[in-house]
């Protein structure tokens, strides 16, 4: 919260905030936000005019997130520029908006947090990289293919395909275990 009566309504007024607080709960999204309790950097300009108090400025702070394609945790930063408008009880903007439309300045104070949470939402990738290159998973195995050996590769068959492999003798050993446990079966 923000005073605002220091600042006054007479429009053209201003004061500049400097101040760094803690998140006071998660923010962000599931695999990426600002965890409680991070320090959130302020560097705003509060700025009186007809219709309420403009509030400029920059908000930063680290993020920590997992990676969407090889599931390893990052770090990383996140830093926001906000334009709003907090319009005063009574003006003609808060009369011709709706509740949900428009931040309101109420007993002279304004809320950030809200205003933060929707920015740092549109702000923050909804599926998080730890590096532009990321490889991934290896989807057979589940290896990380950024430390698997070079070529990492792994031999598989259609299993439509298996019973016609089998009879002539290609594939991988495997296959060929399971045509021997087929014919031994056959022949039971």
């Amino acid at each position: 919260m923000l005073d605002t009566l220091s600042l006054g309504r007479r429009p053209g007024s201003m004061r500049t905030v400097s101040r760094v607080v803690p998140a006071p709960s998660r923010i962000g999204l599931d695999l990426v936000g600002i965890e409680k309790g991070t320090d959130v950097e302020l560097d705003l300009r509060l700025e009186s005019v007809s219709e309420g108090v403009l509030v400029t400025g920059t908000v930063t702070a680290d993020t920590v997130g997992e990676c969407s394609r090889c599931l390893e945790p990052y770090t990383d930063s996140v830093n926001l520029y906000l334009t709003e408008l907090f319009a005063y009880p009574d003006s003609a903007t808060e009369e011709t908006t709706d509740e949900d439309e428009l931040y309101r300045v109420v007993d002279d104070e304004i809320d950030l947090e809200p205003v933060i949470v929707d920015a740092v939402g549109l702000e923050l990738p909804l599926q998080p990289l730890c590096s532009d290159d990321c490889e991934g998973l290896c989807p057979e195995c589940g290896i990380r293919l950024a430390i698997a050996e070079s070529g990492h590769s792994h031999e598989t068959m259609d299993p439509r395909w298996a019973g016609l492999a089998a009879k002539f003798g290609a594939g991988s050993e495997a296959s060929n275990v399971n045509a021997e446990a087929s014919k031994n079966n056959e022949e039971k």
